[in-house]
């Protein structure tokens, strides 16, 4: 900045001040330096950074290949055994069934006679008729295989579906009953 001096009779001088700036020139030669070397810094640790992440979802992927093969070899080991035990429970179902019916068709054999002496031959003959029904029943049970027999509920359902719900809805109340009574 100029000034002048304004007294009479004297001669002027131009006299120049100089104002410094709010930043130094000196710290900001030696902070570029230091801040270009800090970026640097930081971009690679945020490069490694990435890498890592890629190597660790590599890694990942790879072990996750592997699991799920481990769980697809493991899961097609216990649908085997599954099936296997399915079967076999299956069968002994129907074996006891069967023997259950045969069972049942002795006992209602054996009242007929008792019967005809209280209430007529006419309703002994009904036992009998009975008991001769639950024992073809009981043969044609085990002549029959498990695929067999599902294949004729499936056909069962298809042809009486009201049916079907009925007996299903009084076999899960007499289960259910059984069950609570059993606690």
């Amino acid at each position: 900045m100029v000034s002048t001096s304004a007294t009479p009779g004297a001669t002027t001088t131009p006299t120049t001040t100089t104002t410094t700036s709010p930043v130094d020139t000196t710290a900001a030669d030696t902070a570029s330096p230091h801040r270009a070397e800090a970026k640097s810094r930081f971009n690679k640790a945020l490069d490694e950074a990435k890498a890592g992440a890629a190597a660790l979802k590599a890694e990942a992927s790879v072990r996750a290949g592997e699991y799920r093969g481990q769980a697809k070899t493991k899961g097609t080991e216990y649908r085997g055994q599954a099936k296997t035990k399915a079967s076999d429970l299956a069968v002994e179902g129907k074996a006891k069934a069967s023997e259950g019916m045969k069972s049942l068709s002795r006992m209602v054999s054996e009242q007929a006679p008792k019967l005809d002496e209280k209430l007529g031959a006419k309703y002994g003959d009904y036992a009998r008729s009975a008991s001769r029904s639950l024992d073809e029943n009981a043969a044609k049970l085990e002549t029959k295989s498990v695929e067999e027999l599902g294949e004729d509920a499936r056909e069962f359902v298809r042809k009486s579906p009201g049916t079907a719900v009925g007996i299903a809805a009084v076999a899960g109340f007499l289960i259910s009953r059984l069950f609570t009574s059993s606690k």
